[in-house]
C-alpha cells in the first residue's frame, strides 16, 4: 500500500491475508482520556473542538501516542450534516445534542436543501488534511458519517432519544415526507463523505446507531436503502487504491445478511451478535470489525485479555477481522485498560493467520 508504513487495517478490510489482526477502537479518542478533556475544556466546547482543525487533529492524534493502534478515525461528530442544514445544533450539559429547530412537520422537511457543503463543512476537510499531514503514512485515517435514518431521527426528534415515536409516527403517517428527508440526507453525506476522501480519508464508516428501533421490513425500507445510496455514490478508489466503506448498525443481527450485499467492504459487528454466528450470516462476503463488550474493560486484566480470546476465537481463522469494541468506547474506562486490550490482541492474533 503505497506511502503506509502500516496497511494491515485497509488490507484487512479488503480481506487480505495479514500476519496479526488490526485492531482500532470506536470513539477512541473521548472523555475518557484524560488528555482529552483537557483539549476540550481548552476549546470551550465540544462543537468549537469539532470546527478546529487543529485541535481536532490533536485529539485523533491522542490515541495513537499511547496505543498501538492500526487506525485513526478522524475526530467530529454525526450529527455536522444536520448542523449544515441550518438545523441549529447544540449541546446541553448531560443532555447530548439538542437541535434548536427541529423538522416538525412534512412541510418543514420539504423546505430543506442539500447545503453548500464545501463552505459549511470545510473545518471537516481541513481536518482531515491535518490529520492526514501529521499521521505521515503511519497508519491510515478513517473518514465517517451518520447513516440517513440515524441523522434523521436526531432531526425529527430534536435531540436524542429512546421511543423514537415522532420519526416513527411520520414513517406511519407521511413516509412520503421521510422517504424525502431520507433521500437529501443521502445525497448530503455522499458529497460529504466523498469530499473526506478528496482531503485524504483512506477508509469510510457509516454510523447507523438507531437502525435497530426499526422492524426488519422498516429497517431495509427506511435505513438500509439509504445506506445503499451512499455506497453506490462514493468514490471508490484513490490515489490507484480501493477505499473501503464499513457499516455498522448497532444491533442488527441477522440484518447483517441484507446490509452484506450492498457493496460495502466490512460491516461492524455489536456484542450480541458472536462472530462465528455474523460469519454465517455474510457467508465470508465482507470483512467483520468488532466485537468485544465495552463493559468488558471495567473487568479485570486476565478478564479483558480472555475477553479479547474470546473475540478472536469466535471469529475463527483466515482473513477479514478487524478487532474493535462492540460500540464506542464510554468514558469510565481506565485508560491503562485499552493497553490491556491493545496488546492483547497483538499476542494472540497471529495464531489465527
Amino acid at each position: 500500500m503505497s506511502g503506509l508504513k502500516n496497511d494491515l487495517l485497509l488490507r484487512a478490510l479488503l480481506r487480505e491475508p495479514v500476519p496479526r489482526t488490526p485492531v482500532w477502537i470506536m470513539r477512541q479518542a473521548g472523555r475518557y482520556l484524560p488528555e482529552y478533556r483537557a483539549v476540550r475544556e481548552k476549546a470551550g466546547d465540544f462543537m468549537s473542538l469539532c470546527r478546529s482543525p487543529e485541535l481536532a487533529c490533536e485529539v485523533t492524534l491522542q490515541p495513537l501516542r499511547r496505543y498501538r493502534l492500526d487506525a485513526a478515525i478522524l475526530f467530529s461528530d454525526i450529527l455536522t450534516v444536520p448542523d449544515a442544514m441550518g438545523l441549529g445544533l447544540y449541546f446541553e450539559t448531560g443532555e447530548g445534542p439538542r437541535f434548536e429547530r427541529p423538522l416538525k412537520t412534512g412541510s418543514d422537511i420539504r423546505k430543506l436543501a442539500v447545503p453548500d457543503v464545501a463552505a459549511k463543512l470545510g473545518y471537516v476537510f481541513d481536518a482531515v488534511r491535518t490529520v492526514r499531514r501529521e499521521l505521515d503514512g503511519s497508519v491510515p485515517l478513517i473518514g465517517f458519517a451518520g447513516s440517513p435514518w440515524t441523522v434523521a431521527t436526531y432531526m425529527v426528534e430534536g435531540g436524542s432519544s429512546r421511543e423514537f415515536k415522532t420519526i416513527k409516527g411520520l414513517a406511519d403517517n407521511d413516509p412520503a415526507a421521510l422517504s424525502t428527508l431520507l433521500d437529501l440526507i443521502a445525497a448530503t453525506t455522499i458529497e460529504y463523505l466523498n469530499a473526506q476522501i478528496d482531503a485524504g480519508a483512506q477508509a469510510i464508516m457509516i454510523f447507523d446507531t438507531w437502525g435497530a428501533a426499526l422492524e426488519a421490513e422498516n429497517y431495509r425500507r427506511f435505513s438500509l436503502a439509504s445506506m445503499q445510496i451512499i455506497v453506490d455514490g462514493l468514490t471508490r478508489e484513490r490515489d490507484g487504491r480501493r477505499v473501503p466503506v464499513i457499516l455498522f448498525t448497532k444491533g442488527a443481527g441477522a440484518l447483517l445478511t441484507d446490509m452484506a450485499g450492498t457493496g460495502c467492504d466490512a460491516l461492524g459487528v455489536d456484542w450480541t451478535t458472536d462472530l462465528s454466528t455474523a460469519r454465517k450470516y455474510v457467508d465470508d462476503r465482507v470483512a467483520l470489525q468488532g466485537n468485544l463488550d465495552p463493559a468488558t474493560l471495567l473487568e479485570s486484566p486476565d478478564k479483558i485479555r480472555q475477553g479479547v480470546a474470546e473475540v478472536l476465537e469466535s471469529y475463527g481463522s483466515g482473513p477479514g477481522h478487524v478487532f474493535n469494541l462492540g460500540h464506542g468506547i464510554t468514558p469510565d474506562i481506565d485508560p491503562d485498560n485499552v493497553t490491556i486490550l491493545v496488546d492483547a490482541v497483538h499476542e494472540l492474533s497471529p495464531a489465527y493467520k
